[in-house]
């Protein structure tokens, strides 16, 4: 269950990171409540899962599902560029997050 909390986590960090982007800095009153809302629930989620997961743990995957997750929406949404380079390391970061979990397991 703390992985899954753990994962709600990471997506609101995403939420919350790509936020900042639409609060035009912090000049957008609803966007900044959503923004301030989502990191709010982030830190707590993320709490929440570090009762029974380490921290090192923990921390480094939610920042991992936030870094690829707030990357690949910022392709997406801001036309980012998506070279060979960033995609790849993307992947390594995606294999980072999935060796931390079975060597937890």
């Amino acid at each position: 269950m703390n992985w899954f909390i753990l994962f709600m986590a990471g997506l609101l960090e995403i939420s919350w990171a790509i936020g900042l982007k639409y609060t035009e800095g912090f000049t957008k009153f609803w966007s900044t409540v959503g923004t301030v809302l989502a990191l709010v629930a982030s830190f707590l989620l993320l709490g929440i899962a570090m009762r029974t997961l380490p921290v090192g743990t923990a921390y480094a995957v939610w920042v991992g599902i936030g870094a690829i997750g707030t990357a690949i929406l910022g392709i997406i949404l801001f036309h980012e560029p998506a070279d060979m380079l960033k995609i790849v390391s993307l992947g390594f970061i995606c294999i980072g997050i999935i060796g931390l979990k079975l060597a937890h397991s």
